[in-house]
């Protein structure tokens, strides 16, 4: 009996191994803060250089109308990883927390689920490194900085435990190298690489290697930003060079794709370091920037490349979504889905040209105050109590609000945003009150009012060297200094804030530093704990200070038991100088500013 099943145990057997062997592969390359104009086959600005992008675009499609599906990197990220807009499970914004994506199914989970190998590289913003694999990623390389970061593998693709790791490589290489080399190891098995560069996001930190690629006279910041994308570049052309090797190429589905548009804050400052400010991306011809619904806001570079299956230099005119990214991944890996269980569609019918319609009858959007939505088109946008109406195909720029013109086609796509909004957590349109900023944004880029002078630069600041930066700490509220080893802080606000996340120290921590201040008020020392998802009123210390010229020693312990995974030094509105500032865990290495 047993002998009689064989032939057919091995023809059943033989049958899916050519099924899983015919399942093709799926990169995605997820860029940051990443503006519309900055892809040279774009051919918006003559600066940026990106031909491997380029060429991978001439393979596939160049999608026209490529959206995010929100304008800042937390909401985005959710979205495009479950498929499902993300205010369905209450991730509308970076300060909202992360529970109902926990209980969200992944496309990384599915493909894990189905035999597939799983990879995720670069950025994660969903969570404490070490859960990423909870998330359904065999292998994580959690790099977006030149700090120690949370890695299982090596960059030459080698298993390691789960810990922190110190780089050696610039974050963008560091990434595209480990990328490859999952690809080298995992040549016969079907993949699902998620490569999410922190570029061109703040802090800029382009090394010497890439800014040299853009001499010549130009704002510091978007010299930066060139060579970040730059970086990012050459890894999309390591990866491809390495499916290439293997006769993967036109077996890969490759997406390149932007979380949201880029910051601007509306004067595009050529502010020193490379801390928080405009990042040197541009988002031309589109209006708005970064936070907003206009199309600055989420309309980013998007480009498909499937050789053999979608024909090569396509030009797509429709509106698509990353929301499409799942779906698509679901079908080709043959994943069974219920209906309503994607947010998105499979692209490839629609990009081989064996459909010729739209993908979509409209894309929605919601995040905090403001609503959207595209309909051919037409685009209904909402802020607050602000409403316009832009027909995209004569206004891509949305300078010209035709509400009044076309009441009905106004009132129209307000009654199918309104019901589409009543699925989401919470349901309505808004979930707050327009804020001070962003109505001031809208009465500069939609409304054509004058922009509120910026706070001034003094010129010894503009000469600061971009490259001078103080590594993964942050500064808000003010701008940084670092010359000969001492970091100086000087306010733009009230509250100024000196700022480091992505940490894992075991508590207790002490935390020492040396500084000069003009002034006596304290330093209020917030922390957060692994699995803490905001700050607690509980977790914080005041540290006095005396008013000195002289340098003064300060030392106190953040009285944790658990990881201390972020940290934020919440400044008196004077110019402080930083000699050193050391946090010490109860094991482990030290984390000192200004040196790593």
């Amino acid at each position: 009996m047993f002998r009689s099943l064989l032939p057919l145990l091995c023809l059943i057997t033989l049958a899916t191994v050519t099924w899983a062997d015919e399942r093709p592969n799926i990169i995605v390359f997820y860029t940051d803060d990443h503006g519309y104009a900055d892809l040279s086959c774009q051919g918006v600005f003559d600066d940026i250089r990106t031909p491997n992008v380029d060429r991978l675009a001439k393979s596939g499609v160049r999608v026209l109308h490529g959206y995010s599906t929100a304008p800042q990197c937390v909401p985005s990220r959710a979205g495009l990883l479950v498929g499902k807009f993300q205010s369905r499970f209450g991730v509308e914004s970076n300060r909202m927390p992360l529970d109902g994506f926990n209980r969200e199914l992944t496309i990384a989970e599915r493909l894990q689920d189905v035999g597939y190998i799983t990879g995720q590289f670069g950025k994660w913003h969903l969570g404490a490194g070490p859960e990423i694999t909870r998330h359904g990623f065999k292998y994580v390389y959690n790099q977006n900085s030149q700090a120690p970061f949370v890695a299982n593998i090596t960059t030459s693709g080698e298993d390691r435990p789960m810990g922190r790791m110190k780089p050696d490589m610039y974050h963008v290489d560091g990434c595209s190298h480990a990328a490859a080399a999952i690809i080298d190891r995992h040549k016969n098995d079907p993949f699902f690489l998620y490569v999410a560069y922190r570029a061109p996001h703040v802090p800029l930190d382009a090394p010497r290697k890439y800014l040299k690629r853009f001499p010549g006279d130009m704002p510091e910041r978007r010299r930066q930003a060139l060579a970040m994308l730059s970086a990012v570049d050459d890894g999309v052309g390591l990866v491809m060079d390495t499916l290439a090797k293997h006769g993967l190429t036109k077996k890969t589905l490759v997406f390149y794709i932007g979380d949201n548009g880029a910051p601007l804050k509306i004067h595009k400052l050529d502010a020193p370091g490379g801390g928080p400010g405009w990042d040197g991306s541009l988002n031309d011809p589109l209006n708005g920037e970064k936070g907003m619904l206009s199309e600055g806001g989420m309309h980013v570079p998007f480009v498909v490349s499937l050789p053999g299956k979608i024909p090569g230099g396509q030009e797509y005119p429709h509106p698509v979504s990353a929301l499409d990214v799942a779906a698509t991944a679901a079908e080709l890996a043959g994943i069974e889905t219920q209906e309503g269980e994607f947010d998105g569609v499979n692209l490839i019918p629609f990009l081989s040209g064996q459909v010729e319609t739209a993908p979509h009858k409209a894309l929605m959007w919601r995040w905090v105050s403001q609503s959207a939505i595209r309909e051919g088109d037409w685009k209904l946008l909402r802020g607050g109590n602000r409403e316009y109406l832009y027909n995209l195909e004569s206004d891509l720029e949305e300078k010209n609000n035709v509400a009044d013109k076309y009441p009905e086609v106004a009132d129209r796509l307000r009654r199918a945003l309104t019901t589409w909004s009543q699925e989401l957590s919470p349901p309505g349109l808004a979930t707050s009150g327009q804020s001070a900023v962003w109505n001031e944004y809208y009465d500069f880029y939609l409304e054509g009012k004058p922009a509120k002078p910026p706070a001034p630069v003094s010129q010894r600041e503009r000469k600061t060297n971009p490259e001078s930066t103080v590594g993964s700490w942050l500064v808000r509220g003010g701008t940084l200094d670092l010359t000969e080893g001492v970091m100086r802080l000087v306010p733009e606000g009230k509250n100024p804030a000196l700022i480091r996340n992505g940490l894992q120290l075991s508590g207790p921590v002490t935390v020492k530093m040396t500084i000069k201040s003009p002034g006596d008020k304290p330093i209020r020392l917030d922390w957060r704990n692994q699995n803490e998802k905001t700050f607690l009123a509980e977790n914080q210390i005041s540290i006095p200070i005396e008013e000195s010229s002289e340098w003064q020693t300060l030392s106190v312990e953040i009285p944790s038991v658990n990881d201390v995974v972020h940290v934020r030094f919440n400044l008196p509105a004077v110019s402080i100088q930083f000699k050193s500032l050391e946090l010490s865990p109860s094991k482990g290495k030290s984390i000192r500013l200004p040196q790593e």
